[in-house]
């Protein structure tokens, strides 16, 4: 296992798990877990994931082909993670999802609607600005991704099946924003200063800049929830 992959690997799952804390599939599994068995919850989980995170992965890993496009790819992905740290601030809530019924049984059930529910979902988003972020480890992002997507949902269902108690959502969703945030702003730093080589103050001018408008975008957001 080369360096390259390790970090990809590593990178990837901790970013999933970040995103998936109070995310609409986390619950979704907390959901099902009150309907059937968890070990069958988490089958289900793994199935959806490795299918839905292979397609993100595999256009990830194409739009990165274009020539001369990959510094605007690697700003546009630096740029993604600001935004899915906002929209880990506003949250996501169950549409029905946990209600869909298979008659192939709990299994099937909870892969169709994972699958399904992971459809245009932040964390296959995440994945596709992943991908093209570590265009030649794509199986490390596979592997990671669906190691975070895993574990995140097991944080749900212990926490919030087994343990009976709430996950504390605005502190983990405050911590998670932060952090993508955070992958955000390096990302934008390298590929500015390292990539494009501009020069330094312009480049911490932008950094300020994004930083200042993330912050306020985060605040009217968290105010919006507060009155919804």
């Amino acid at each position: 296992m080369n360096s390259t992959f390790l970090v990809a690997y590593l990178f990837s799952a901790s970013a999933v798990v970040l995103a998936e804390m109070g995310d609409k599939t986390q619950l979704l599994a907390m959901a099902f877990a009150t309907k059937y068995k968890a070990s069958k919850v988490m089958i289900g989980v793994f199935i959806a994931t490795v299918f839905n995170h292979a397609l993100a992965v595999l256009v990830g890993n194409y739009i990165t082909r274009f020539d001369g496009a990959q510094i605007w790819i690697q700003g546009i992905a630096s740029l993604s993670f600001i935004f899915f740290g906002l929209w880990t601030i506003r949250g996501d809530k169950l549409e029905g999802e946990e209600n869909r019924v298979s008659k192939y049984g709990p299994i099937v059930t909870v892969t169709i609607a994972f699958f399904l529910a992971e459809m245009g979902d932040k964390t296959q988003l995440a994945t596709i600005a992943l991908a093209a972020k570590f265009p030649a480890t794509p199986v490390g992002i596979l592997m990671g991704t669906t190691t975070g997507m895993l574990i995140a949902d097991a944080i749900g269902i212990i926490v919030g099946i087994v343990l009976c108690k709430k996950i504390p959502e605005q502190k983990i969703k405050a911590v998670s924003a932060g952090a993508f945030v955070l992958f955000g702003l390096i990302g934008i730093y390298q590929v500015a200063a390292q990539q494009r080589h501009l020069e330094l103050l312009l480049v911490l001018g932008m950094l300020v800049v994004i930083t200042i408008a993330t912050g306020i975008a985060a605040y009217y957001i968290a105010k919006s929830n507060h009155k919804g």
